[in-house]
């Protein structure tokens, strides 16, 4: 197996897609940071996942287009990425989950349980990581479906949330 240690990080840069080097606290790098937290959040609650399997898989599909966004915002400006984006089907699929849902916007207090308490922590991240997108998209432009599908996002899991049995309560 290859070393996982290039050592060419060891003086404050990395690279973007294409060996562009860039310090580590680029823009480009925070908003990567803030997607592969969400991701590893994402793959906790698929972990713990007690409800219906469609709902597990939109959220694997998910957790997998988000290792794509992380490819294209590592892709410098003016540079072309391949992999192909997915984010407007899943935000649709989102769209009518959150359309489905009874309820109502509230301000939630998490930690009624392990799951919703996860979920709510993955729900910040994306906000997190969306506003990372915001402050990279005023240097270089981000593609907007990336933009709605990361707000989505923060949606659907308060969603999923505040829909578990036993969810956690508006306050």
């Amino acid at each position: 197996m290859k070393s996982v240690t290039t050592k060419t990080g060891d003086l404050g840069q990395t690279s973007l897609r294409g060996g562009v080097r860039v310090d580590k606290d680029d823009i480009h790098i925070e908003t990567n940071g803030q997607l592969d937290h969400l991701t590893t959040l994402l793959g906790m609650i698929r972990v713990k996942w007690t409800r219906s399997a469609s709902e597990l898989a939109l959220l694997c599909d998910i957790q997998r287009e988000l290792m794509t966004v992380m490819s294209h915002v590592a892709t410098p400006d003016g540079a072309e990425n391949p992999r192909k984006l997915h984010v407007e089907e899943l935000t649709l699929l989102m769209e009518k989950a959150i359309e489905a849902a009874n309820v109502r916007p509230c301000f939630v207090l998490p930690g009624e349980d392990e799951l919703t308490t996860w979920l709510h922590l993955a729900r910040t991240t994306a906000r997190t990581a969306e506003r990372r997108l915001w402050a990279l998209n005023r240097q270089q432009a981000v593609n907007p479906a990336i933009l709605r599908f990361l707000n989505r996002l923060s949606d659907y899991l308060f969603i999923l949330a505040v829909e578990m049995p036993r969810g956690a309560s508006c306050n």
